[in-house]
């Protein structure tokens, strides 16, 4: 891999390869809590929020929460018909193409099952194939004889993608780089930096289905400033019109500046690029328009507070194969860390 020495390709498989769909994130959290560095006190909440708190050394009453979404997502088993096939409803946004002919796990309460969805064959007639292919169309098939699967598998079983990250030159490849990257980028930070500032690093839960775990958070922790990690689109590829490609692999972490969840903090985000020039840290402007993020779950709950985001790059979202580069992964480590070293509980209201 020609990834820059200090990118930690096992921690990251370690958590992108840990099933966790929406509302089951148990095993990806399991890996966080091995993998924090040594804090004040941890704590997991009523919805499975992780929150690690450092208690800052100069300034301990201006608290900074910084939150990545440890949730995938997934499928949830809705029937399972007499043929012995598991109908699914989603748990998060889907492209359905992205699953079609794809190996899935199917993780029942007695252990996880491999499994696949099929795909017509290519010598099937036209007039045969459904004209739009929808999840409704997805059975996922697992091999066993049909009492048998009637056995196993139940109504509320949950599915995901069968994909182990890998290594594609300087970039990694993998589903659940959305956001499982900004988990990295969490842990990495929480292991570096040296704040005056009190750091509460919360890894949240059902980002996917509407920023609910920091929504509560929002509440449960009321902190001065909030930052969020998350993956943002990146489409600079054939096919997608260079207006629309939001980010650029390679280019850097992206600063936000607009989804459509949240305009962040003018303030914030202008010490993050402020601190990004000194250091010299690769970073790029994002502005979105269709993806939303834990940053505006954050920037209202219990009231206004001043919020930022960093982003990292990631190629075919929501897929089995989202794909970054390790570089801007380290750059947002490097940006993140910085910004924390470096926060003395200013006031970042407008005039």
């Amino acid at each position: 891999m020609t990834a820059n020495a200090t990118f930690d390709f096992d921690l990251l498989a370690r958590l992108t390869d840990a099933p966790g769909p929406v509302g089951h994130e148990d095993r990806v959290r399991d890996v966080v809590r091995d993998e924090l560095p040594d804090v004040d006190r941890v704590r997991t909440d009523a919805m499975g929020n992780v929150v690690a708190t450092v208690e800052g050394t100069a300034n301990p009453d201006y608290e900074v929460l910084v939150a990545a979404h440890m949730d995938e997502i997934g499928l949830i088993v809705s029937d399972v018909d007499d043929d012995g096939f598991l109908s699914v409803e989603s748990l998060g946004g889907w492209n359905p193409d992205a699953l079609r002919g794809h190996p899935v796990t199917v993780h029942t309460a007695e252990g996880d099952y491999d499994a696949v969805v099929g795909i017509n064959a290519a010598h099937t007639a036209a007039d045969e194939a459904p004209e739009e292919w929808t999840l409704d169309d997805a059975h996922v098939f697992t091999g066993l004889e049909p009492e048998e699967a009637n056995e196993t598998f139940a109504v509320g079983d949950v599915v995901t993608y069968d994909s182990d990250l890998r290594e594609l030159g300087e970039c990694v490849s993998g589903s659940a780089l959305d956001d499982r990257a900004g988990v990295y980028v969490l842990l990495e930070a929480a292991r570096l930096a040296d704040p005056d500032v009190t750091v509460h690093y919360a890894a949240t839960v059902q980002e996917e289905v509407g920023l609910r775990g920091a929504t509560a958070l929002g509440v449960d922790v009321d902190p001065d400033l909030a930052i969020a990690l998350d993956g943002t689109l990146e489409q600079s590829h054939p096919g997608i019109a260079p207006s629309n490609a939001i980010s650029k692999l390679g280019d850097g972490v992206g600063v936000k500046r607009k989804d459509a969840t949240v305009i962040p903090t003018p303030r914030v985000v202008e010490r993050f690029e402020s601190v990004a020039e000194a250091r010299d840290i690769d970073f790029q402007r994002e502005v979105s328009w269709n993806i939303g993020t834990d940053t505006g779950g954050l920037q209202t709950t219990g009231g206004a507070r001043p919020v930022g985001a960093l982003s990292i790059p990631v190629r075919y979202h929501h897929s089995a194969v989202e794909t970054a580069n390790a570089r801007d992964v380290e750059a947002a480590v490097d940006l993140l860390t910085a910004f924390l070293d470096t926060e003395d509980g200013a006031d970042y209201s407008p005039n």
